[in-house]
């Protein structure tokens, strides 16, 4: 089989904490520059970085991946993920090593990438075409495909900033999913759009999967990955962990998933937010104590190190592949000190969600954490917490241990005679 990608011995370095060049505009070099004299003057020229103040996004990856394939790029946030389609889309360059793709590339790796916002959509499908390479004549055959598949007719001729995020990714992904590259890279942008548009885009990548073109797909939901790819590459802290058929990747990474769990909260590193005040432990069990059963109820214990003005806490419940199964949003439940036990708000504090009988069947689930202040995301950790649910009741019946989906809803029978 040909390779589509290559890649020998990739790392990429990022210095935390002090900005370099990689990505500052022409002015703000420039501004740099001229600066320089007089902080040389006042003394405070730039000190070097302090020693582990290297951040290794990508260290030593080296891969093959051949025409045709459908591969899955899985691993907890933080794990490199992003940055090697970055380095494969030509997006950054590495510190070392090198890439190699055969063919053109069609990559989606955030809202509107490529998009410019003075342009309308028109002119931005043009736009993209063209700097793939492809002919007019070639991207016209492609246009109306684009336009019905995006659901953005009427605004077609309207500057792209004018755009809603969800308008924006779903021009986004259908040029790139429609346009004639050998290569698809799909980071998990799709996340933003609504779930009829996200399944309209699994199918596209399906079909695309099926034309012969190569596919590199980013995401968490692993029922998801399992279904588009043969292939996965589980990466954590930058290096390839599992390079396997999809199920035995996805077994690395929920594995790995279990053993993260066993680390303090306030001693993870994968979190993203302000962190003004940080979430510290998070639980679920029944209100006597005990594992959290169907049918019974169960209250989820967010601790927090302290309260900003207006804080809110949600809950996203994940099945063990990482599908949302619900979500629990104290903003929802009533005012905060309804929600919230706290002293002060520079002390500890205790958000406090009961469910008066879980519906979910038995099997373990995880939970994702996010905690907000005013306008602002303090602390968000994914995979924060994991539960196992045991089997109960529901309206006095045994609920199947090895039940079809994740909820169990209270129902009855009846049959009438005719």
């Amino acid at each position: 089989m040909t390779d589509a990608i290559r890649t020998e011995h990739l790392h990429k370095e990022f210095l935390i904490g002090v900005r370099g060049y990689g990505y500052d505009t022409l002015r703000e070099r420039l501004v740099d520059v001229a600066s320089a004299p007089v902080r040389r003057l006042l003394g405070r020229a730039r000190s070097s970085p302090p020693e582990g103040a290297l951040l290794h996004a990508l260290d030593d990856v080296t891969l093959r991946i051949g025409q045709g394939e459908v591969v899955g790029i899985i691993g907890n946030n933080g794990a490199g993920k992003s940055t090697l389609l970055k380095v494969l889309s030509r997006i950054t360059e590495p510190t070392a090593g090198w890439a190699e793709i055969t063919g053109r590339v069609g990559s989606l790796l955030e809202v509107g990438t490529g998009f410019h916002p003075e342009l309308t959509g028109r002119e931005n499908i043009m736009l993209n075409g063209a700097i793939l390479g492809m002919r007019r004549a070639e991207i016209r055959r492609q246009f109306d495909e684009i336009v019905a598949f995006a659901d953005i007719e009427q605004f077609l001729d309207t500057p792209v900033k004018r755009y809603s995020s969800g308008m924006y990714v779903r021009l986004a992904f259908s040029v790139a999913a429609h346009l004639q590259t050998e290569v698809l890279i799909v980071d998990e942008v799709l996340a933003v759009g609504d779930t009829e548009f996200q399944r309209k885009c699994l199918g596209r990548m399906d079909a695309v999967a099926r034309e012969g073109r190569t596919v590199l797909f980013v995401s968490h939901n692993m029922a998801v990955i399992q279904a588009l790819c043969e292939r996965g590459i589980f990466l954590q802290a930058g290096r390839v962990m599992a390079d396997a058929p999809v199920d035995e990747a996805i077994g690395h990474y929920l594995r790995s998933l279990e053993q993260m769990m066993g680390t303090e909260l306030l001693e993870r590193t994968d979190r993203r937010g302000w962190h003004r005040v940080m979430i510290s432990a998070v639980e679920a069990r029944q209100p006597d104590g005990s594992a959290p059963a169907t049918g019974r109820p169960v209250r989820f214990t967010v601790t927090v190190t302290g309260l900003q003005p207006g804080s809110t806490c949600r809950l996203t419940i994940l099945n063990h592949l990482g599908q949302p199964v619900s979500r629990l949003e104290s903003g929802n439940v009533g005012p905060l000190d309804d929600t919230v036990r706290a002293a002060a708000p520079d002390r500890p504090a205790q958000f406090v969600c009961d469910v008066g009988a879980l519906p979910l069947l038995p099997g373990r689930y995880r939970i994702d954490v996010q905690l907000r202040g005013t306008h602002q995301v303090e602390d968000e950790i994914d995979s924060a917490s994991m539960f196992d649910v045991e089997p109960g009741l529901l309206s006095g019946r045994p609920v199947a241990v090895n039940g079809v989906g994740d909820v169990a809803l209270d129902h009855r029978w009846s049959v009438p005679v005719l």
